[in-house]
């Protein structure tokens, strides 16, 4: 890998202090706040932040705003993983400090768990009702890995990402992996288990499924899993993924067939009642995207209120340049 000599000095000078290199260390794989940041450092609050923001101009460490709460993680461009991996690597704690670091960090990690496992609790009994009325999860996901194949995926996008399980699933078999969620509840317990996991090179951030926050082709899989049950215009969400894809990008999206749960859309947000296979592949031709393959997984049984689950995964043609399927204005950083 090449880079410019400037970049890479401007990078080592960021480095180049034992509080902002021991950032980076904490930051390599992880979203952190200020908060749990000055928890674990035990160092000042403006002291740290003046820190963070060397570190965000010198772009060695990215900055995403969650409501009222920031974050900061490493960032992921080539050059500053290159050079900090290299630097990390070879650091010896003579005395303990690093170590120290770690188990605070731990701290930290472990409060985070506690809360998803809080929030788990108090919503497990509905989330299993829903569960119930279709084939259990292990299906589903066995049959999406089987659908989108042994293809490598440099980088994927999860749209709707909820606890972070596509993230899980997906994330080994992606150089970079990206999720989405509207709600701050479910970021803090898809943080939580991708901690657990140990997955660094999956990340998650604040958006919105109608304007996400990435750049257009950027991806080479996006996934919408349960999601378009929730949104008021399915077709606009599926329009805004596609844009997110680069030539010969693929689109999965796992939803219900059409139903008659009225319950779903009373007790719990659903706005739509399924869709059709004709309603889906409609969706992705409209923008853009060949249907390469549908599945249906019908609960097996005589339950009048059992779900059927469909998997469609369409692609952007290679042959043809790349077109925004919902061109915007720039918006000024």
């Amino acid at each position: 890998m090449s880079a410019s000599f400037d970049a890479t000095v401007e990078i080592l000078k960021a480095l180049g202090e034992p509080t902002r290199l021991r950032l980076v260390m904490l930051l390599s794989g992880h979203d952190l706040t200020v908060s749990d940041l000055t928890s674990i450092l035990g160092q000042s609050q403006p002291r740290i932040s003046r820190h963070l923001k060397l570190l965000v101009e010198s772009g060695v460490v990215l900055r995403h705003q969650e409501g009222a709460w920031a974050y900061f993680r490493r960032s992921d461009d080539p050059l500053v993983a290159t050079l900090t991996d290299a630097l990390l690597a070879g650091v010896t704690d003579e005395d303990g400090r690093l170590a120290g670091d770690r188990e605070k960090l731990e701290d930290v990690r472990r409060e985070r768990a506690e809360r998803a496992a809080l929030y788990f609790s108090r919503n497990a009994e509905q989330w299993d009702r829903i569960r119930s009325l279709h084939v259990p999860d292990a299906e589903v996901e066995a049959a999406l890995l089987s659908s989108l194949g042994e293809e490598s995926v440099e980088a994927m996008l999860d749209v709707g990402t909820g606890t972070g399980r596509l993230l899980e699933l997906l994330a080994p078999r992606s150089e970079r992996a990206l999720g989405i969620d509207a709600s701050r509840e479910m970021l803090s317990i898809a943080r939580a288990k991708l901690d657990a996991s140990g997955l660094s090179r999956a990340t998650v951030r604040q958006g919105d499924a109608y304007r996400l926050p990435v750049p257009r082709g950027s991806f080479a899989l996006v996934t919408l899993h349960q999601v378009l049950h929730y949104l008021d215009d399915p077709a606009a969400a599926v329009r805004e993924a596609a844009g997110a894809l680069g030539p010969g990008g693929r689109l999965a999206i796992v939803d219900f067939a059409p139903h008659r749960l009225e319950e779903l859309r009373a007790e719990h947000a659903h706005l739509r009642l399924g869709f059709s296979e004709e309603a889906l592949g409609a969706y992705v031709q409209a923008a853009g995207l060949c249907v390469e393959s549908i599945r249906a997984l019908p609960l097996q049984g005589r339950r009048a209120d059992a779900l059927t689950v469909l998997i469609l995964v369409a692609r952007r043609p290679r042959a043809t340049p790349f077109l925004d399927p919902a061109p915007r204005p720039v918006e000024a950083a």
